[in-house]
Formats: C-alpha cells, structure tokens, sequence
C-alpha cells in the first residue's frame, strides 16, 4: 500500500496527483489546448500504442488538465481509476452501454433523467431493463437469474432518502455473475465509499457535491481499469469528453470537498431535528434521525449522513407551492451540493415527468419539499423555513 493510499481523503483531494506541474505551480494548469505535438512519428505511436503515458488529442481525454482531475477522482473513492465525462448523464450512459448491454436492474427510485434513460431510451437499442422499488428486492434473484448483468442504484435515493444495503445486495449480484453500479451522487465520496463495501462501479454527477460551487456540470466514472478501460472508446466516440476548462474548476472544487460536506452534514442534521418539531410538517425524511428507517442501515454503511433531506408539508400539494415561493434563502432551482441552499418540489422538477400514479406508486407526494443544504449558517435557515412555513 502506498503512503497516498494510506492518508485521508481531504489530504488525497489536494496532494493526490502524481505528476507536477514544470514550472511549480502547486496544481496542474489548464492545457486548453485540443491536439499536442511530438518530436517524431516514433513518439507518437509510443503514446498511440500505449506503450508509455502521454497527452495527445483532448477529445479522447489525453490531456494533462483531465489526468489531474482522473487521478484525483479515483483517489476520492478509493478506486484504480476513473474517467470524467461532460455530465453526470454522460457517465451513465457510457457505463448502461458498456456494462449493461445484458439487462440492467435499477432498484428504487433514481434521477427522472435516468429513469427516463432506462425505460425509454435503452430499450430502443434492445437493451432489456428492469425497474423495480425498494420493496420488490424480491424480484432481484429472478430478474438475475434470466441474465440482466449489472445492478444500478443510488443510496440514498432521490428525493426520499432511500437506503440500500450495499453489501448485501453485491453478494446476491457477484453470486450470480453481475455488477453493481452504485449512483453516489446524493452521499458523496465523504459520506460513503461503495466500492469498499462491495460495489464494482461509482458514478457521479460531478456537478453537484464534488463540484460544489453550481457552477460547472460533468459526471465521474470510478471503478477498476479492467471494468474501465472498455468504457474509454464509448466516452470518446459518443463526444461525451469534459473540456479542460470545466476539469480545472471540478478539480479546484474537490480539494474543498470534504469540508464543505462536513459542514452541509452538521447542517442538515439541525435542519431535520428543527422541522421534526414544527406543527406544519407532516413527515421528514433524513438518515440521521433516529426513527428514519434506513437510520441504522446509514449509521453502519456511512460516514455521514449527508446534505440532503425531504420534508412534507402538511396540506398537500398546494401548500407545499406556496412554502417553496415563500423561501428566501433557499433558492427555488433543481440541481443540489452547491455553497447556496435550494429548495425544489419533486413533482414540478426532478419527477415531474412522471404521471401522477407513478409518483405514487414510489412514494413521492406533491407535498414534498426536497432541501439541498449548503453553507449558510444553519440559524438563518431554519428560521427562513420556519417564515415560510408560517405562510402555508
């Protein structure tokens, strides 16, 4: 084991590139550049070949900027290696068409983008897949059994929290032949590391905790090179490359990661147990409260219990509305992980595509308010939901 291996992931975020820049600068340039150079053709192919590392052509992500990035992705998750891609949905994607060409199982709820991928998309292309809820894992052995090879889902799960046992669920895959792939956008690589527990594969949506900032969008895919390296000419000839403008600034956010998660943890914790105790709140879903029931799953297979929680406002839909317009603080906008607090109501944004049966059917009311936390003091935004509760 190597010493990088050996020190903590907010130190591997900063120091966890191997190669330095020439002329000292403590982190790798931006080489906005889309071709480089060689002295001769027998240069070239040393690098064409794969006989020796080298950058050659941006688009394949043979670029310094997107080495640095890779090598420090990989390094979060405890992973051999991983690729950056232009989008979360890239990554996925690429993962789906490389690993999943058998039949995939996406278990519980998940992205609507990616639901809509699975169910719409991919089968268009013969892809079998299977979408089944947190309540039919009954169904995994069968489903397995009739040749689906690769085990898709996010813990915690989109928008109510959902926990998988990650450990249990690759056992039942592995003994079978299948991967699994584990979404750890929502948790992040602070709160939880899947690939230790069992997962063969992570992806990201960069654009949210590892980026930080709501101000970039990329995906990440981390897993060993044998699993990855069949990926790369899928991510080349599909154009789903990251720029090196946008692997600088995803690099710049991850060397602030675990801090800023430390922080939006404590935060969201506070939050839960504040509207746990407001009359206006039917229900809140959060894995660090001690009756949510996946909270002991949480307090075995993560680190921390995210930035991420739900609640429902008593009075339905409508009520819901009008705490969401009455926030200040919290932003109304999708997306989630970034420095500001947002506020969005899973049946107008990330599940609107949904009919309203089949929210119900996975237990998504028009009531709910899914809170990304982020960074402001805590005080100020439990009293801007208490204001807009208020109102409802």
């Amino acid at each position: 084991m190597s010493t990088s291996s050996r020190q903590g992931m907010a130190t591997r975020a900063i120091h966890g590139v191997s190669s330095r820049d020439p002329q000292g600068s403590p982190h790798t340039p931006i080489y906005n550049t889309t071709t480089f150079g060689f002295e001769s053709t027998a240069d070239l192919l040393e690098v064409v070949d794969g006989n020796r590392p080298g950058s050659l052509y941006t688009r394949y992500g043979m670029n310094p900027t997107v080495f640095a990035l890779e090598e420090a992705l990989a390094g979060l998750e405890g992973a051999e290696m991983a690729w950056a891609f232009c989008s979360g949905m890239a990554a996925e994607t690429a993962l789906f068409l490389t690993h999943g060409r058998e039949g995939i199982i996406c278990m519980g709820d998940a992205y609507g983008g990616t639901l809509e991928l699975l169910e719409n998309q991919l089968p268009l292309l013969g892809i079998k897949t299977h979408l089944i809820l947190g309540h039919e894992l009954d169904r995994l052995d069968a489903l397995l059994a009739d040749g689906a090879r690769l085990v898709f889902f996010e813990t915690p799960t989109n928008p109510a929290l959902e926990l998988f046992d990650i450990p249990a669920i690759a056992e039942r895959a592995h003994a079978q032949g299948a991967l699994v792939a584990i979404d750890n956008t929502f948790a992040s690589p602070v709160n939880q590391q899947p690939l230790a527990l069992g997962a063969d594969l992570v992806v990201h949506s960069a654009t949210k905790y590892l980026g930080g900032h709501s101000d970039l969008t990329a995906g990440a895919l981390m897993g060993s090179s044998e699993l990855l390296m069949p990926v790369w000419n899928w991510r080349k000839n599909l154009g789903s490359m990251i720029a090196p403008e946008t692997a600088a600034l995803l690099a710049r956010s991850l060397r602030t990661l675990s801090v800023r998660v430390q922080r939006q943890n404590a935060s969201a914790q506070a939050i839960a147990e504040a509207m746990l105790r407001h009359p206006r709140v039917e229900r809140v879903l959060y894995p660090g409260l001690p009756d949510f029931p996946g909270h002991d799953l949480a307090a075995r297979q993560m680190q921390g219990f995210g930035g991420m929680l739900t609640i429902e406002v008593k009075g339905g839909g409508e009520a819901a509305t009008r705490v969401a317009d009455r926030l200040q603080l919290f932003a109304l906008a999708p997306s989630l992980g970034g420095a500001e607090s947002l506020v969005t109501q899973p049946c107008t944004t990330t599940h609107h595509g949904l009919s309203p049966e089949e929210r119900t059917r996975r237990g998504i009311s028009d009531a709910m308010l899914r809170l990304s936390v982020g960074l402001e003091d805590v005080e100020d935004l439990i009293a801007d939901l208490e204001q807009a509760l208020e109102g409802s």
